[in-house]
């Protein structure tokens, strides 16, 4: 059957993690040995009981939560993370400079849409989030790849070469999904004075905020200084997700924090799309934020410690190279003379480990993306990690 297609959309690859489930089917798991699933980085258990209560309340109680609520969010919830943001950051961000998305996808679609549109470019470092290059494929901007090398940190001296014309913007991720590595403040002010000194925007996606093991921004550390400079607002664009550190994936709730010029053209957008965020999630959002600062202090350390477990489990594995770990992801490059998308397949069948090929975060043809491997450990406990690598280690190609 045929039938009208954009072509942009046609050309778009389909969704990595919805492809790699795919893999699963008519494949039957040995009863000692379970499917292990590291392909996406998602947390798979409830809220804790006391958001889930607040949540039950509001449906219960409060109407206004079952109606059309203001497009840029709640405006409690805009000036608790103005006001959270500003303390932990050292800068001043005011609530008309904060927006609420239904999670952070739509946060960068949102601001994406503002920014670039067919012919135009925009940097992405690879490997990269490949729902990022996904929604550049759908729009007809051309993504520009920028190699981030052994380090996985990319260089703004690099990107400085990659600058045309027709570039909008540049699009960071730290800690970085999919390579772990937490990029250091030096180098988010370097791109930062870049994008300045030529009109374009930086996007910064802290997305994984909550999980960088060098700062607790709960307790007064940040990653950068980005928000000190009061100049901020005329190149930075910062996006965040309230999905990871509240387990609020199901309710989609995201935020944006721009110029508030720029934030009335997302408003465009996001009223033409969703109309508004879902009130029951920025309502947990905003209790959460209010109440579960010593509960996602323990999120952190639980995470930091599967961390530590998968470095020592590399330290441990022949041939098996470790690229970047943090927040929710390793980055590997195995030792096998095959590409990573026909090892991926294998191990679901030979090892019953789910993961995600480099493949999938590089462009096509890359030599890297071959040999790399995304393992997204947050949802796997100490033992399930040991389990891990002894498969690792029993895999015979």
């Amino acid at each position: 059957m045929t039938f009208p297609l954009n072509p942009a959309m046609a050309a778009t690859e389909a969704p990595p993690v919805m492809e790699a489930r795919r893999w699963l089917s008519g494949v039957t798991f040995p009863a000692d040995r379970p499917l292990i699933n590291i392909s996406q980085a998602a947390p798979v258990e409830p809220p804790p009981l006391g958001l889930r209560q607040a949540i039950a309340e509001a449906a219960l109680r409060d109407d206004a939560a079952h109606l059309y609520g203001p497009v840029l969010g709640l405006p409690d919830l805009r000036a608790e993370i103005a006001l959270q943001w500003s303390r932990a950051y050292g800068g001043d961000i005011r609530a008309d400079q904060v927006a609420i998305t239904q999670g952070c996808n739509q946060a960068f679609t949102a601001v994406m849409s503002t920014l670039a549109g067919a012919g135009d470019e925009v940097i992405l470092p690879t490997p990269w989030y490949f729902n990022h290059k996904m929604w550049f494929d759908m729009q007809g901007v051309t993504t520009v790849a920028l190699d981030t090398g052994a380090t996985l940190i990319p260089e703004a001296e690099a990107a400085r070469a990659l600058i045309t014309s027709r570039t909008r913007a540049i699009v960071l991720v730290s800690p970085n999904n999919p390579g772990g590595v937490e990029y250091p403040a030096e180098t988010l002010t370097a791109f930062r004075d870049l994008c300045r000194s030529h009109g374009l925007a930086l996007i910064v996606d802290e997305t994984y905020r909550d999980f960088d093991s060098r700062h607790s921004v709960e307790l007064g550390g940040r990653p950068h200084d980005l928000f000190c400079d009061p100049d901020w607002s005329d190149t930075l664009i910062h996006l965040y997700s309230f999905s990871k550190a509240y387990r609020l994936t199901g309710h989609r709730v995201g935020a944006v924090v721009a110029h508030a010029g720029r934030l009335a053209e997302v408003e465009k957008f996001l009223d033409t799309v969703a109309i508004c965020p879902g009130q029951l999630g920025q309502i947990a959002a905003l209790w959460g934020m209010r109440n579960l600062g010593q509960w996602v202090a323990g999120e952190r350390d639980e995470i930091l410690a599967r961390r530590r477990a998968m470095v020592d489990g590399f330290a441990t594995l022949d041939g098996w190279e470790l690229l970047g770990c943090g927040a929710y992801f390793a980055y590997v490059a195995h030792p096998f003379d095959m590409a990573s998308d026909v090892l991926c397949k294998r191990l679901v069948s030979e090892a019953s480990l789910l993961m995600l090929p480099g493949t999938m975060f590089q462009p096509p043809g890359s030599e890297a993306g071959k040999r790399q491997i995304r393992i997204a450990f947050a949802n796997v406990d100490a033992a399930g990690i040991a389990e891990v690598f002894r498969r690792l280690k029993a895999f015979r190609p």
